[in-house]
């Protein structure tokens, strides 16, 4: 199984760090910055071959490759999205494809969290697909929330959701197993065909209506934030440290 950091976007709302910088290569403790993060679970966890997804700025990326490798001890295979600063990430998911077939643990690249959510779901491996759902902290308009079915798998995803009905929300970490590989990219490039601004988390939500059954790991009551902004940021410096 490879590890995978979705890394492509650009952070708009983070500049003027973002000017010249992809949102996953912000610090956040000291020189330490979102992949930093990401790649040090990925290793922790066992996963030590991974897959980053590279678009916007991808060069910042490319030229800390070595020194990302040699501090985290993994080995990256960089991934480009050619239309990462148009499209959604439906559309950057959809580019790495062709690693699916290997099993992946999926990050995002702008989530700052303990490694225990990757710990978390490889404990839970079985379902082909698991999603890392936060089922404990208050939910607002921004969240990427869920709701489940009556046998506990995932029903609906979206942010355009009533916060009052969800049962938690996707915290941007997700496991998928090999045997979905074609199925997921296809539930990806007819969700990125649809609407070339939608997100993979839709491709989710394809793949639902088309009869898959995915299914939900909580990680519970752990401090992590998607770093969108701001305020997001400075929340990610106070957390970040206590990893």
């Amino acid at each position: 199984m490879l590890g995978m950091v979705l890394a492509a976007g650009a952070g708009r709302r983070l500049r003027p760090y973002t000017d010249t910088l992809p949102k996953a290569l912000v610090p956040v403790d000291g020189e330490t910055t979102i992949m930093d993060i990401s790649l040090r679970n990925l290793a922790t966890a066992g996963l030590t071959d991974v897959v980053v997804v590279v678009g916007y700025a991808a060069q910042a990326v490319e030229e800390r490759k070595e020194l990302l490798e040699e501090r985290h001890g993994v080995k990256i295979t960089l991934s480009y999205n050619d239309k990462a600063e148009e499209w959604n990430n439906a559309y950057s998911l959809w580019t790495a494809r062709e690693f699916f077939s290997e099993g992946v643990l999926l990050v995002n690249g702008d989530t700052v969290h303990p490694v225990s959510v990757e710990e978390t779901l490889l404990a839970a491996r079985g379902p082909e697909l698991l999603l890392a759902v936060d089922n404990v902290k208050k939910l607002g308009d921004e969240e990427m929330k869920v709701t489940l079915d009556e046998s506990g798998n995932l029903e609906n995803i979206t942010k355009l959701m009533d916060p009052g009905v969800a049962s938690g929300e996707y915290i941007g970490a997700t496991l998928i197993e090999s045997s979905l590989d074609a199925r997921l990219a296809d539930a990806l490039k007819a969700t990125w065909e649809r609407d070339p601004q939608l997100y993979y988390e839709d491709g989710y939500q394809e793949l639902v209506n088309r009869g898959e059954k995915l299914s939900i790991a909580p990680i519970g009551d752990v401090d992590w934030v998607e770093v969108d902004d701001h305020d997001d940021l400075a929340e990610a410096r106070e957390i970040a440290c206590r990893y």
